[in-house]
């Protein structure tokens, strides 16, 4: 069941973690923030369902912000991860779903706009894909990188007008590579914008965040794909 591997390894949480810290509101959400104000460029970080308490993520956000960008990873679950030993993802979803946190995710980029940021771009894991391709079809953004994205449909890749870059999983029941592959035809095709798509192999969804820290080959495989991100930031928001 595709669902089913959506939320395959969750990760221990931790309202500690990372380098940055928690702020009570932002855009009217909690969020952990990371990175220099003095930046000129931010991200907007949306987190699997899992949420923004988990290390895997939070280090990413560090990572990012070390390349010189602002980072902010809202808690859009509102202090409700998703937990399988309470609840299915099925029930979880209809009290989670992404037309709210899209809405909050527009308020978050209009205070980080505010804030005088001038580019801001966003990624999104998993169920975050969803909101990041919408900021993009409302052109919220200037960018966007999808990994292992979840909800997002060929129609949302034809109306993205953001740059984008998708990392999708050879092994994954969600969006799997026939499916990728269509986004980067559809895309390939969109001469307004620059575009990226990569399949990794031998990985499966959730592998850019949801990696064992102790296995070498698997935090080397979720390290390819940070770079790829930050590559393409790099190049679209600098």
């Amino acid at each position: 069941m595709a669902g089913a591997q959506c939320c395959e390894n969750p990760p221990e949480l931790s309202a500690s973690s990372g380098e940055g810290s928690v702020v009570e509101s932002l855009g009217g959400l909690k969020a952990y923030i990371t990175g220099s104000t003095d930046s000129k460029a931010a991200i907007l970080f949306v987190s699997d369902v899992f949420g923004f308490e988990a290390p895997n993520l939070r280090k990413l956000a560090d990572k990012i912000a070390a390349a010189g960008f602002y980072v902010v990873v809202p808690d859009f679950l509102n202090g409700d991860p998703f937990d399988p030993e309470k609840v299915t993802i099925s029930t979880w979803l209809v009290n989670h779903g992404t037309d709210k946190a899209f809405e909050d995710a527009k308020l978050i980029v209009a205070a980080l706009k505010g804030k005088g940021f001038s580019a801001v771009g966003a990624a999104g894991a998993c169920w975050g894909a969803k909101i990041v391709v919408e900021l993009g079809k409302a052109e919220e953004i200037k960018a966007a990188v999808f990994f292992h994205p979840s909800f997002v449909t060929v129609d949302d890749i034809k109306a993205n007008k953001a740059h984008l870059a998708v990392l999708g999983a050879e092994i994954d029941q969600v969006t799997p590579p026939e499916v990728v592959k269509q986004f980067e035809e559809i895309l390939s095709s969109k001469s307004e914008i620059d575009s990226f798509v990569k399949i990794f192999p031998g990985v499966a969804h959730g592998w850019t965040v949801r990696y064992d820290p102790n296995d070498e080959a698997a935090v080397k495989k979720a390290e390819e794909a940070h770079q790829d991100l930050l590559h393409w930031f790099v190049k679209h928001l600098k």
